[in-house]
């Protein structure tokens, strides 16, 4: 949700560029995560569980981008900072099972 928040700050000319591609990725985490807890193999459970964090870093790389742009402040990215922190790490826990 703090992603779709962030984007709203984001100038029009990104509303088909960044906006949408922060916007997949962040619903992508989500998508992963539900697929790869449906009861799958460990396999698949950690293929998509692998996407998802990729995921994460995308948004963190494009987020990143769009700081360095000044299209947002660095007060503005605090709880989205710390919610990719604990995604990734969560994510990354999950691999390890």
């Amino acid at each position: 949700m703090e992603c779709y928040k962030i984007t709203k700050l984001l100038p029009d000319a990104e509303k088909f560029a960044m906006v949408q591609q922060i916007r997949r990725a962040a619903l992508s985490v989500h998508l992963n995560i539900a697929e790869g807890r449906s009861g799958k193999s460990k396999a698949d459970r950690k293929r998509f569980f692998e996407i998802s964090r990729g995921s994460v870093i995308e948004i963190d790389a494009a987020i990143g981008i769009a700081h360095k742009l000044t299209y947002v402040k660095s007060e503005e990215l605090q709880t989205l900072g710390e919610n990719i922190i604990k995604t990734f790490k969560l994510l990354s826990g999950m691999l390890d099972k």
